[in-house]
């Protein structure tokens, strides 16, 4: 009887059939069984908890650093603090575009990777440094002033933005690296995909702990240099187990010669030009003809202009393909989810600031001599999040599955907008919690003794910082997923990192924000509700006034939920 010897190769596509649209890293078909799934997701899952442990680690306690060894005020720390901050959250847009048009996802997180471990390196020689010294002292007429070496202070900010751009390739590149390792075509691995962004957000949380509980002891209790030198260590191995994954991972490939960014560009530049050519809108006669793909398309008209191109007595004829100038309203429908998440991002930064000046003057004492220190309650926001993700995944998933029939129980925009509802809650139980601090602190007297503490237990403003954190696991998870999902393959990396953007510029509107009010509602020998002295401050009218906006949000956010067509799909 004759044997067929087959080698691998000519076996493998007769029992499992290849992957659309994406190869390994040797540009070969891949297939189901032997690429992809939660096998490589481990490796990058494994490198983002790794990356987030070494950012957590230099961004929490920076402002330490810098009113310590730097010697400088609190409020240029935090002006820093908050530049540093918001130019983080900003480079990704730069770091996937550089991905997503030039280097690949791959190859940019592997030299993003080296710019992070090269900034991180450098920040732990700044901190090796001799800090401020007598000599670096002088005595004006005022006060003793001090300044640290000009070495180190260069060599610390180079290094610090240097991590920065390290972040704005890695951050963008990896989730969407992840993603790509399931298949959308599949139903078992679409429903792998939502669960992959559940445990994404878990693990990140888990490493956020360990920097906030041990990477900040050590830099309170030991050195800076060894607190910084660890995340440094730590993106070495990242990058390690990053690179010991790549014959397991499934690399997309690109349809079409011309990058999503150009097609985009090029749709937006035929509308303006056929915009500026046609004195009017297009034409009931156009329609009938089939130019416009669908009645939906008449929201866009501006768009359709660039299917359509002058051609002398002819009138008009075709200038951008169909599926480009789909792939620029797919674009172009992000805008209103991105603009109505921003007072989310904007609620979002309380925790980290006017949360924990509430937890100063409250009654911290656990035992005697031993009291918890303010910022400490921010670990409840991920402890919520760890707790509360496998409660969702797992039981609520399920449940709401079971309801609705879809793979993951509910839409993106329907669990973006439940966390939006559970932060405006979040922000009406805040407000609640300052007016009894307020009546506190005036039934005792102490409204004119900042400095002394006020008898309501600190643990008053857990529910605020727990109902943070499951707001996060459906808000922040959901936007990661929507803005991954819904725009063109190609462009995933820039979606999240539109994602990302949403947080950064929400933390520069809060500081205008505040700006604005601390002006508006001080001088004249008039407390603003920002007081140095909380109790004569009013925080709680400022909670809510972000209370009324997320209503607000939630309304617009609704508005245009309901008339989103969501992108299954988008040929590239």
């Amino acid at each position: 009887m004759a044997i067929l010897n087959l080698s691998p190769e000519a076996q493998t596509p007769l029992l499992h059939e290849a992957i659309e649209d994406s190869v390994d890293y040797k540009g070969r078909p891949v297939y189901r069984p032997n690429s992809g799934g939660w096998r490589s997701a481990a490796f990058i899952i494994g490198v983002e908890v790794a990356e987030r442990c070494a950012y957590y680690g230099i961004g929490s306690n920076l402002i330490t650093f810098l009113t310590g060894p730097l010697g400088q005020s609190t409020a240029t720390a935090a002006e820093n603090v908050n530049a540093w901050s918001g130019a983080a959250s900003l480079l990704p847009l730069f770091g996937a575009f550089v991905a997503d048009s030039f280097l690949g996802r791959y190859r940019t997180i592997i030299v993003a990777s080296l710019i992070y471990v090269l900034g991180l390196g450098l920040l732990t020689l700044s901190a090796m440094l001799p800090s401020l010294s007598a000599s670096d002292c002088h005595k004006t007429s005022a006060s003793l002033s001090c300044s640290p070496p000009m070495l180190q202070v260069i060599l610390f900010f180079f290094s610090l933005y240097l991590v920065a751009v390290g972040q704005g390739g890695h951050k963008p590149c990896v989730q969407a690296f992840g993603a790509d390792q399931f298949d959308g075509n599949d139903s078992k691995e679409t429903k792998a995909k939502s669960s992959f962004f559940n445990w994404w957000y878990f693990t990140m949380c888990g490493g956020t702990l360990v920097a906030l509980l041990l990477l900040n002891y050590v830099q309170d209790n030991l050195n800076w240099a060894l607190g910084f030198g660890i995340p440094c260590i730590l993106m070495v191995i990242a990058l390690l187990v990053f690179l010991l994954g790549t014959r397991t991972y499934r690399f997309s490939i690109k349809g079409e010669e011309k990058n999503a960014f150009l097609r985009i560009g090029h749709v937006f530049a035929a509308a303006i030009k056929n915009w500026r050519t046609s004195s009017s809108s297009l034409t009931s006669e156009e329609e009938a003809r089939g130019t416009l793909p669908d009645q939906s398309s008449k929201q866009f008209k501006f768009l359709n202009k660039a299917l359509l191109a002058p051609n002398g007595s002819k009138g008009y004829e075709n200038s951008c393909t169909l599926s480009e100038v789909e792939e620029a309203k797919a674009v172009l429908r992000l805008v209103p989810i991105w603009v109505t998440c921003l007072v989310y991002a904007i609620v979002f930064a309380q925790s980290a600031t006017f949360f924990t000046k509430q937890g100063v003057t409250m009654d911290r004492s656990i035992s005697q001599g031993f009291s918890i220190p303010p910022a400490s309650l921010q670990s409840f926001i991920s402890l919520a999040i760890v707790l509360f993700i496998p409660i969702y995944d797992r039981i609520f998933v399920p449940i709401a599955r079971w309801f609705t029939g879809k793979p993951c129980g509910i839409t993106m925009l329907q669990r973006i907008g439940t966390g939006i509802f559970l932060s405006a809650v979040s922000m009406i139980i805040a407000a609640l919690v300052e007016t009894k601090r307020l009546k506190t602190a005036q039934e005792y007297g102490l409204v004119d003794m900042p400095n002394v503490t006020v008898p309501l237990s600190i643990w008053w403003l857990i529910p605020q910082y727990a109902l943070f954190g499951i707001a996060d696991v459906f808000t922040m998870v959901g936007l990661q997923e929507f803005f991954y999902d819904q725009v063109p393959s190609e462009l995933r990396s820039v979606g999240l990192a539109l994602y990302l953007s949403i947080f950064g510029v929400g933390s520069f509107l809060s500081s205008f924000l505040v700006s604005i009010i601390e002006k508006a509602t001080g001088g004249n020998g008039h407390d603003s509700w920002f007081a140095n002295n909380l109790n004569k401050a009013h925080l709680d009218y400022f909670y809510w006034l972000l209370a009324g906006l997320s209503a607000i949000q939630l309304t617009a956010f609704l508005y245009f939920s309901k008339s989103y067509i969501y992108n299954r799909g988008i040929p590239v």
